[in-house]
């Protein structure tokens, strides 16, 4: 008796799960591919750098994770002075993309209602285009 109570509670367990997985799956497939990434932190410019170093110093590495662990204890040892490019550097790309969301977002505002509706119309006409086009496609199969 004891496995049939656990069992119903994994299966319950399960359900959530897959209804969770089901929603992550809409929301990433609603994402714009032409929206601009986000800007790295100092920490990723640096890693930049530090990736090239490292795999010139140890070229017989492969693996990702000891690249990372070296690269975050460098980065703990680093002054403040010290990662000062690497902030400035950090800025700079923050305020290029912060500029390049305002002019996205501007588009995005602007283009969003005609762009939905002309698409929609577009396939429709596509649509009914080949609904007529279908009939004499048919006679020559």
């Amino acid at each position: 008796m004891k496995g049939a109570k656990s069992k119903a509670k994994a299966d319950t367990k399960l359900g959530v799960r897959k209804k969770a997985t089901e929603s992550k799956k809409a929301k990433n497939a609603a994402k714009d591919p032409n929206k601009p990434k986000r800007p790295p932190s100092a920490f990723f410019v640096f890693m930049e750098e530090f990736r090239k170093t490292y795999k010139e110093k140890h070229p017989n590495n492969k693996s990702v994770a000891v690249v990372g662990k070296a690269g975050g204890d460098k980065w703990k040892q680093l002054t403040d002075e010290e990662k000062a490019p690497y902030q400035a550097k950090a800025e700079k790309r923050k305020a290029e993309y912060q500029k390049n969301m305002d002019a996205y977002n501007k588009k995005l505002a602007a283009g969003d209602a005609d762009d939905e509706e002309s698409d929609k119309s577009k396939s429709e006409v596509h649509d009914d285009d080949e609904d007529d086009d279908g009939s004499e496609e048919e006679d020559d199969d």
